[in-house]
C-alpha cells in the first residue's frame, strides 16, 4: 500500500468517489483553479471540469445553501468551507435547513451533503483560522459531526460522509494534513460514522482523544510506557456526534481510570460529554476522578503563545501520572 500524509487521502477519497458517481460535485472558496488553501483538490478541477468543481464567491452561507438545494435535487455535493473559523456565516443554513429536512418533510426529503472545513491550532495561523469548535455542530440534531485523526481514516470516514443520505460536518485536523504519513489502501475503503476505534491497547488507564490530539496523546502514551511502564488504551472518537461511548465505556471498566483529551475549550466541550457517559454507565468502576486535558475558555492566542494552549505531551501525561496516583 502506499504511504500517504492526510492531504493525499482526501484528495484521493473525493477523485474515487467523483469517478464512481457523476452526483458528486465539489464547490468552495479556491477549490478549482488553486486546488484549496491547502491544496486538498489539486488536480481535481483538471481532471472534471469546472462543472464539478466549482469556485465559488467568498459567501459560505451561500455555499452551504447552494449545497442543501443541489442536495435536495439529487446530488451530492461536498462543500468545503476554507477554515472551520469562517463556517459561523453558513450555520443559520445549517442548522435551519440541512439538519431539519428530513423531519420537516417527515423523510421524503434528505440532505446528502458534506460540508468539509479545516479547523484547529498548531499551524501559526491568524484570527478565525484556529478554532475547534465542533460542539457547535455536534450540539444540533440532524447533523453528524465527524473529525478523522489519520491519513487512513480520512479517506475511510470522507467516503462514508459523502454516501450518507443525510449531512455530514467533516473537520479535518490541519495540523496533521502533512505531519506524517501511513499506509492507505488505493482499493475502496470505509469506515462507519459512529463507532470510535482501538488506537492503543493497554490494561492501566484509559485515554479519549480524536483529531489532531490523537498524536500528542499517542506520544504522551509512549513516552509514560518507556519510562514508568505505565499502559495506556488510546480510544480514538472519530466521530463526535452521533458518539460511540460503547467503547470507551467497556475500557473504562476493564482499567477503572480515564482522562479525555481535545483542543477545544474546556467548558461544554465533547470531552464534558464522555465523562457524562462515563457516569452514566461506567460509575461504579471508576477509581478515580476523571481528568480532563483540554484547550482554555478562551479565544485561541496568536502563534505567539498557541502552543501554551495547546494539549501538549507534558500536560496530557501529568494528568495521566496524577489520576493513576490518585
Amino acid at each position: 500500500m502506499p504511504k500517504m500524509n492526510m492531504v493525499q487521502a482526501i484528495n484521493m477519497a473525493l477523485r474515487q468517489e467523483m469517478e464512481k458517481d457523476d452526483s458528486v460535485i465539489l464547490l468552495g472558496e479556491d477549490v478549482g483553479r488553486d486546488g484549496g488553501v491547502f491544496r486538498v483538490t489539486d488536480g481535481l478541477l483538471d481532471k472534471f471540469g469546472p462543472e464539478r468543481v466549482v469556485d465559488t464567491p467568498l459567501a459560505e452561507s451561500a455555499i452551504a445553501g447552494f449545497s442543501i438545494g443541489m442536495a435536495i435535487a439529487g446530488l451530492r455535493p461536498v462543500c468545503e468551507m476554507q477554515f472551520s473559523g469562517f463556517s459561523y456565516f453558513a450555520f443559520h443554513q445549517m442548522e435551519s435547513h440541512a439538519s431539519r429536512m428530513r423531519q420537516r418533510t417527515l423523510g421524503r426529503v434528505g440532505v446528502p451533503m458534506v460540508m468539509r472545513a479545516p479547523y484547529g491550532g498548531g499551524v501559526r495561523a491568524l484570527e478565525h483560522h484556529s478554532e475547534s469548535r465542533e460542539v457547535y455542530w455536534a450540539h444540533t440534531p440532524g447533523l453528524k459531526m465527524v473529525i478523522p485523526s489519520t491519513p487512513r481514516t480520512a479517506r475511510a470516514l470522507l467516503v462514508s460522509a459523502i454516501r450518507d443520505p443525510d449531512p455530514v460536518v467533516f473537520y479535518e485536523p490541519k495540523a496533521v494534513y502533512r505531519a506524517f504519513r501511513e499506509e492507505v489502501p488505493e482499493e475502496e475503503e470505509t469506515f462507519p460514522i459512529g463507532k470510535s476505534r482501538l488506537a492503543l491497547e493497554g490494561k492501566d488507564i484509559t485515554v479519549i482523544s480524536y483529531g489532531a490530539m490523537l498524536r500528542p496523546t499517542l506520544e504522551a502514551a509512549s513516552e509514560l510506557k518507556d519510562k514508568e511502564g505505565i499502559e495506556c488504551e488510546v480510544v480514538d472518537l472519530l466521530t463526535i456526534s452521533p458518539l460511540d461511548d460503547k467503547l470507551f465505556t467497556e475500557s473504562v471498566r476493564k482499567t477503572g481510570r480515564a482522562v479525555v483529551v481535545h483542543e477545544a475549550p474546556r467548558s461544554f466541550g465533547a470531552g464534558a460529554e464522555v465523562v457524562a457517559r462515563l457516569v452514566d454507565k461506567s460509575f461504579l468502576y471508576l477509581e478515580a476522578p476523571v481528568r480532563r486535558v483540554t484547550g482554555f475558555d478562551l479565544v485561541i492566542p496568536y502563534y505567539q503563545r498557541e502552543q501554551d494552549y495547546l494539549p501538549g505531551v507534558f500536560r496530557i501525561a501529568t494528568a495521566i501520572r496524577e489520576t493513576l496516583e490518585f
